[in-house]
């Protein structure tokens, strides 16, 4: 049977391409997940790709998810490290939960070094750029065949 992911983004970046490319890169969110369907594809994976700007959506995404997926695979940008209710609907995920940011945040901002949500995330990736998407993927490919 064919195991299915969310991969969840959050605010702000549905302008990746535009919005600061010198650190999120050129690549468009269509770009990406143009990418994240060819690798869940190869991973006989299917995936539910969304953005949201509203923690609100993001926390039903969770709670959908939960019903229909067997891992998740976040980038909740700034929810990051403001977050408890992403944090608690993620409490509420029996599966393997991945962390994901496309910068690595630990030679940014102070205020970015904490996060809410790996207080839950089996795994934090940072700093992979968009690739980090694809290597995702393949990590979730692993800890649903374990």
């Amino acid at each position: 049977m064919q195991k299915t992911i969310y991969i969840i983004n959050g605010p702000n970046l549905n302008l990746l391409g535009k919005r600061e490319p010198e650190i999120y890169g050129a690549q468009t969110l269509s770009d990406v997940e143009k990418r994240c369907l060819e690798t869940a594809q190869s991973h006989e994976i299917d995936i539910v790709f969304a953005q949201s700007n509203h923690e609100g959506q993001i926390v039903e995404l969770i709670h959908e998810a939960r019903e229909k997926a067997q891992g998740i695979i976040i980038n909740p940008a700034a929810y990051t490290h403001t977050s408890i209710a992403i944090l608690d609907a993620l409490h509420a995920f029996d599966g393997p939960v991945i962390e994901l940011h496309i910068s690595q945040v630990h030679k940014r901002e102070t205020f970015r070094h904490h996060s809410y949500v790996s207080q839950r995330a089996d795994a934090v990736m940072a700093g992979f750029g968009t690739h980090g998407y694809q290597l995702a993927i393949e990590h979730m490919g692993m800890l649903l065949n374990k």
